[in-house]
């Protein structure tokens, strides 16, 4: 990396964006991994970890990354910081309120793949546009289960009213970190929060299952939701049109089987589900979906892991974009 100093903390026009990842976790370093394959418009500008051992710092090294084992304090001094426009932070909720503190001075767009949600929720084929004309500089990527199942509540609620969304993300315990398991609570309020913000619930729930079964198991999903009658044939077609959309950026995300319908009794007490005013529902929909991981360097297996960085890496391409 040059060590000239840009002023103005941009990317000439016609060169690659260059970008940060703090986290050299398996989260950070496989959207590192993604970023040199992939990416077209990005540039690997740091390498950021706090372990000078870790297996991510390594092989940033190997691949020519500049690196620092120094945390967010050892990036700002980095040499070429000034030329870094987007930072990823892959570290911990917890982790991610101190980073972003410190580097709110510098201007830089931060995308955050923590559940510590300083700003606001993005899942790109949702609303991504729309946070392009917001300009936030802290976006937020909610969480694995919230990328892989936001989109199907949003083509769901693009048909119809949903009273209530439900999401169960179980993934094998073999791709849950530490940082993972630390932020286990953070993860059920802010999925369920971004059901509801995003994909358009009156009320939302999200689940986490760490299922240890050997072999590990690939990421599952099922959503769960409550309406009113609607076109079943225009919800099914609304859902196959957004799950087209996911699988461009994350090739292994699909549908397990068909969608379900399922007429609610009468006598079955789903009211104590349903926000207060919600209109009356007679239909439950199921939905059940499958991520396997493009295994860039995490096993297929962890297709939890890999839906984040892919959609990060789809935020922050169009963010390059936006700003030449």
């Amino acid at each position: 990396m040059s060590d000239v100093k840009n002023p103005t903390g941009k990317s000439p026009s016609g060169e690659k964006t260059k970008v940060a990842v703090i986290g050299s976790g398996n989260i950070g370093t496989d959207l590192m991994i993604k970023v040199i394959r992939l990416s077209k418009t990005l540039e690997m500008g740091a390498m950021v970890g706090i372990d000078p051992d870790s297996d991510g710092l390594a092989r940033a090294r190997r691949m020519k990354v500049p690196t620092t084992h120094e945390g967010v304090d050892g990036l700002i001094a980095m040499d070429g910081f000034d030329e870094i426009d987007i930072v990823f932070d892959a570290t911990s909720a917890k982790a991610h309120v101190a980073n972003a503190a410190k580097l709110a001075p510098y201007g830089k767009k931060l995308v955050d793949l923590t559940p510590a949600a300083i700003g606001p929720y993005v899942v790109p084929v949702v609303n991504l546009e729309e946070q392009l004309a917001a300009d936030a500089s802290n976006v937020n990527m909610v969480t694995c289960g919230g990328q892989a199942t936001i989109p199907i509540v949003h083509a769901i609620s693009q048909v119809t009213p949903v009273a209530y969304a439900e999401i169960v993300a179980s993934i094998s315990s073999r791709s849950a970190g530490p940082g993972t398991r630390a932020n286990i609570d953070e993860f059920t309020e802010t999925t369920s929060k971004a059901i509801e913000q995003v994909g358009g619930a009156g009320r939302g729930k999200a689940i986490i299952v760490l299922n240890p079964a050997e072999p590990p198991m690939i990421m599952r999903d099922t959503v769960f939701a409550l309406i009113g009658d609607a076109d079943q044939g225009e919800i099914r077609a609304s859902i196959e049109k957004i799950v087209g959309e996911v699988a461009e950026y994350v090739p292994g995300y699909r549908l397990k089987q068909d969608v379900q319908f399922t007429p609610i009794p009468a006598d079955e007490p789903v009211h104590t589900l349903l926000p207060e005013g919600a209109p009356a529902v007679t239909t439950k929909v199921q939905v059940f979906l499958e991520v396997e991981g493009a295994a860039h360097y995490l096993p297929a297996y962890a297709g939890n892991l890999d839906i984040m960085t892919s959609a990060a890496l789809r935020a922050a391409e169009r963010f390059a974009e936006v700003s030449k």
